[in-house]
């Protein structure tokens, strides 16, 4: 079998693609990473791979002035939307996609940090995402929301954040939750995001009674990205 490739590009290393690497490679792909931070995103092709993963991360989409890189990782997304290739963005990355759509980008004035349900559109219900429906938590982790792009469908929302994933045809999906995350191997996020729990108040030891009962996250979240890759 010919192998796919997959080009990830991450900007800290514990958030990575999670559940999605294992499903990925089963699937045939052969994955690629880089780091937005120090790797030359100048050199990247993301025209040519199968599929192109934009993951999350503690910096806002509009930051490129504290950290320039932003700006040539938000070329690389719309040489990406271009192309008409397969494009996933998570979290930092949804925004980022929500940016090269012509979209805004900006704070909620509130943090959204825990696992919580979605509530589905009816174009969500009727989308990949659909395995979401029964009731199955997902993790937040975020302060700012983007617009929905005029070109794209709104898949789902919460109380807090209402535009919570988008579509564009079955090429772009956008989702502002980390539904990439293995709840069981949620430590590296409570170190690593310390600092941010501590200024929103959120004790480490809820979010990790909240991940203890995330069983049935794992496997919805591999069906909706089944689902996702198989769409033409």
């Amino acid at each position: 079998m010919e192998m796919k490739q997959a080009l990830v590009i991450r900007h800290l290393a514990f958030e990575d693609l999670g559940t999605f690497a294992d499903l990925l490679q089963v699937r045939g792909y052969n994955l690629a990473t880089l780091d937005a931070a120090v790797d030359d995103l100048a050199q990247a092709d993301v025209t040519t791979p199968d599929l192109v993963v934009f993951l999350g991360g503690p910096i806002g989409a509009f930051d490129e002035l504290q950290y320039p890189f932003l700006a040539h990782e938000l070329a690389l997304v719309r040489q990406r939307l271009a192309s008409g290739g397969k494009l996933l963005g998570i979290c930092l990355g949804a925004q980022l996609i929500a940016r090269a759509l012509g979209s805004e980008v900006a704070p909620m004035g509130v943090k959204e940090i825990g696992f919580g349900r979605l509530t589905l559109t009816q174009d969500g219900l009727d989308s990949c995402l659909a395995p979401l429906a029964a009731d199955i938590p997902v993790l937040h982790w975020h302060g700012d929301q983007f617009q929905i792009p005029p070109q794209a469908t709104r898949l789902a929302g919460t109380a807090i954040c209402p535009n919570q994933a988008f579509s564009v045809g079955g090429s772009v999906l956008a989702l502002q939750f980390h539904l990439e995350v293995d709840p069981q191997r949620l430590e590296p996020w409570l170190v690593g995001h310390a600092a941010e729990l501590g200024m929103a108040g959120i004790l480490p030891t809820d979010l990790r009674k909240q991940a203890s009962a995330m069983n049935a996250m794992v496997p919805a979240a591999q069906a909706v990205l089944s689902h996702w890759l198989d769409l033409v």
